[in-house]
């Protein structure tokens, strides 16, 4: 393999990375009246599906776009 490609997947995941990071920050935004954080720690699973629902989802439009 070429070092230019490992170079270029390795941006693309970080990219990915933060982009799904970014789009958490502004789920978090847009509900004010719901504190993931602490409904994960009190071990809501409905939240846990919703996160990763909504996490898995970004990934596959992520990874099309970068595809």
């Amino acid at each position: 393999m070429q070092l230019s490609v490992i170079g270029l997947n390795v941006l693309y995941a970080v990219i990915g990375v933060f982009i799904i990071y970014l789009s958490y920050r502004v789920i978090d935004l847009l509900t004010p009246e719901v504190d993931f954080r602490a409904e994960l720690q009190k071990g809501n699973i409905a939240v846990a599906i919703f996160m990763a629902s909504i996490f898995i989802s970004i990934a596959l439009i992520i990874g099309k776009a970068l595809g």
